[in-house]
């Protein structure tokens, strides 16, 4: 292979996938709209048959669900600050490369930090959350005590 070869090879290998650009985009957006209290933005990232999974045990909720929970906060100004690092997004190899999954680690005030995860599909408006969970990053060395204190408040 000549040198002109490799190292085009070696450019294309590392020149980023415009999904994956498109997709960071949305969820910086959903991070964004959360800090800014924007409700309308927030809930347009979401596809209308999406599910919210939060760090309780109860939070599975249907978009409408979750609106009704969210929305009250935003009207007062109150959002959420999650900062996101350490995201991870993969592009389903299938042809029509319409759907996507991520990790994330995020720092929030309050809880320390957080991971998020979840799956995107690509639709006629552009990437939209079609699933999104919220959870606790638990250290191994403390998991014990966390299973123990959710068995005591059962």
């Amino acid at each position: 292979m000549s040198l002109i070869a490799l190292t085009l090879a070696v450019a294309l290998q590392a020149a980023p996938d415009p999904a994956e650009a498109e997709i960071a985009a949305v969820l910086d957006r959903l991070n964004a709209a959360s800090t800014a209290a924007d409700g309308p933005a927030y809930f347009a990232l979401f596809t209308p048959d999406a599910r919210f999974i939060g760090t309780d045990a109860t939070e599975r909720w249907s978009m409408a669900e979750f609106r009704a929970f969210a929305e009250p906060f935003f009207a007062r100004g109150r959002g959420w600050t999650y900062t996101p690092h350490d995201r991870v997004i993969t592009v389903a190899p299938i042809e029509c490369r319409c759907i996507a999954w991520f990790d994330e680690e995020l720092d929030n005030a309050g809880y320390g930090q957080t991971r998020g995860s979840g799956v995107l599909r690509l639709t006629a408006d552009g990437w939209k959350i079609e699933q999104y969970v919220l959870s606790f990053a638990v250290p191994n060395e403390r998991s014990a005590a966390v299973v123990e204190a959710i068995r005591d408040a059962e």
